[in-house]
């Protein structure tokens, strides 16, 4: 067990042996560290929160009451094998959020980016690859092997299948099933969630020039058009335009291109 002398630990809180504790870190009542755990410099644990298996949580992270992070899969085909929650720098995850290991068939490692916020009751399954300031709210919940862009949004009591990605800079709705892929800078919405436009909220937040909006909103219209060809056909013939000189939409035909096991949201 190595905790750096600095740590403030509460004497109600379990440090088990092999536990690997940062400089500054405090670890509030009742709190549980397992053995092949390590807590960055300032990780801040509030009262009754669990941190397991092996499990690295990044500098700064802040684990508030009733979360668990680092417990094995929900995966029925899970084998007890060795593996692996990587947690980076900065996140906030609230009250009563899961996040589970990965497993051998999946590449062995769950891995959560920088500055995220993961609000009360967000599960972020086996196997799932989560960028930099994603945010998930309430009760929001990730499938196993969801591989989830940077600056992503998914609304409050959604739920993302597995297998499914979804691209940077997307935004999913409250109440929102979401089936298959997720273009960058997507709006989905609905029941079973659809594509339903841009997230011209978040693009103008971030301050992308309109320039490239107006060519964001072109390739949406390109992309619904073509009849009787397949979404990954209309990409392409897209991307070798060449009045495409947005890098936005050159994202979205990489995207678009690349490896998936589950079919595209497309635009209604």
């Amino acid at each position: 067990m190595a905790i750096d002398a600095s740590a403030n630990i509460h004497p109600s809180a379990v440090i088990e042996d092999g536990a690997t504790i940062g400089a500054g870190c405090q670890i509030g009542p009742f709190c549980v560290v397992g053995p092949e755990v390590t807590l960055g410099a300032g990780v801040v644990m509030k009262s009754h929160a669990i941190v397991t298996g092996w499990t690295e949580i990044g500098d700064d992270c802040e684990i508030f009451p009733f979360c668990n992070i680092g417990e094995i899969p929900q995966d029925k085909k899970f084998g007890g094998e060795r593996t692996r929650l990587i947690v980076g720098k900065r996140n906030r995850i609230r009250e009563g959020v899961t996040m589970n290991t990965g497993t051998e068939g999946g590449g062995g490692v769950t891995r959560v980016g920088d500055d995220g916020l993961f609000l009360a009751n967000a599960h972020v399954a086996h196997d799932c690859i989560v960028g930099d300031r994603v945010i998930m709210v309430n009760s929001a919940a990730l499938a196993g092997h969801c591989v989830v862009g940077n600056d992503v949004i998914i609304g409050g009591l959604s739920g993302v299948h597995q297998f499914v990605r979804i691209g940077h800079g997307a935004i999913i709705g409250a109440v929102t099933m979401v089936t298959n892929d997720v273009i960058p800078y997507g709006l989905v919405q609905g029941p079973r969630g659809k594509l339903d436009g841009l997230n011209l909220v978040g693009l103008k937040r971030s301050g992308v020039a309109k320039a490239d909006i107006t060519a964001l909103r072109a390739a949406l219209q390109a992309l619904k058009q073509g009849e009787g060809t397949s979404f990954q056909e209309r990409a392409r013939r897209l991307g070798e335009s060449e009045e495409i000189d947005s890098t936005y939409v050159r994202e979205i035909v990489d995207f678009v291109m690349g490896d998936s096991d589950r079919s595209f949201l497309t635009p209604e």
